[in-house]
């Protein structure tokens, strides 16, 4: 059997991409809709949530219940994978006012988190996002800063679970080394 990472696919512009960057490093992946987890696939060992154009607070916004897949698989959230992790256990996300676009170093990392084994001081990431993580909930951890995001990535403590607010299918090296 042959092990997997499902894709849960929010409508990031950068979905394919995600996948495309995971396969380049032979490791096979599955991209679903977000209301498409297979469940009962033994051969699932991790999930990534994707981007999304919405925000996590407008009504239409794709929502999906994490409870079946949180604790049972290695999470990612990137983007509006982030943020939708955040805000459902009761963590704050709001609008930046201008859109941050482009690239942003690495300030400040966890360099024994297990997601940033590897990453060097000052990486460079890359954000695309209008809205912004400016609190998590209590068992939550930062694990990196940019200059002008407090909250670039977390963890969840005592969990597999990670939310990074930038895009490691675009981020170079740093990228390819989180999305191992």
């Amino acid at each position: 059997m042959q092990e997997k990472i499902i894709i849960l696919d929010f409508g990031s512009q950068t979905t394919q991409l995600i996948g495309r960057r995971v396969r380049e490093m032979d490791t096979y992946c599955e991209i679903v809709p977000y209301n498409k987890f297979p469940k009962g696939d033994p051969s699932v060992k991790g999930v990534i949530l994707s981007g999304s154009p919405f925000s996590v607070y407008d009504e239409k916004a794709f929502k999906v219940d994490l409870s079946e897949i949180r604790g049972k698989y290695p999470v990612l959230g990137i983007c509006y994978g982030a943020q939708l992790l955040s805000y459902n256990n009761g963590g704050t996300v709001e609008p930046v006012g201008t859109r941050e676009y482009g690239r942003a170093h690495l300030t400040s990392f966890c360099k024994e988190n297990p997601l940033l084994k590897g990453v060097s001081e000052n990486s460079q990431v890359w954000m695309s996002h209008g809205d912004t993580i400016t609190s998590i909930p209590s068992n939550f951890k930062t694990i990196a800063s940019t200059a002008k995001v407090a909250i670039a990535a977390y963890q969840v403590e005592n969990e597999q679970v990670w939310g990074v607010q930038f895009h490691p299918e675009r981020s170079g090296a740093a990228g390819a080394q989180l999305l191992k």
